[in-house]
């Protein structure tokens, strides 16, 4: 995967806005401004940090130990740091991108929810 095809996926979803809240070299994709990805722009290989259910978290740490760790500076329990250096295919960094998104989503207000579709 590179940093291109992340980007315009995560963009291609309802609701989503990129950002560089946390300085010019990480960009922060959110929707109803709530993070659910996070990559460094010059990390080689492309990493990036996305939410996902705690079970599932230590599941993909233990099966892909290599390429899945908590994520630095966020809630290890919630957050991982996935590796793009080939371990997983692109359709399961897509899937993990989607289950990031759809934690987020299912956590926001009704209303907002409603909103997005």
């Amino acid at each position: 995967m590179h940093i291109e095809l992340l980007r315009d996926y995560c963009l291609g979803k309802p609701a989503v806005t990129e950002s560089c809240p946390f300085g010019p070299d990480t960009l922060v994709f959110k929707v109803a401004d709530k993070m659910f990805l996070l990559t460094g722009l010059d990390s080689h290989p492309l990493s990036f940090s996305a939410k996902c259910d705690p079970e599932r978290a230590l599941a993909l740490r233990d099966r892909y130990p290599r390429s899945v760790k908590g994520a630095y500076h966020m809630n290890k329990r919630h957050w991982n740091e996935v590796i793009c250096d080939g371990e997983l295919s692109d359709s399961q960094l897509l899937g993990l991108i989607d289950h990031s998104y759809e934690l987020v989503v299912a956590g926001l207000p009704g209303r907002v929810r409603s909103a997005i579709g």
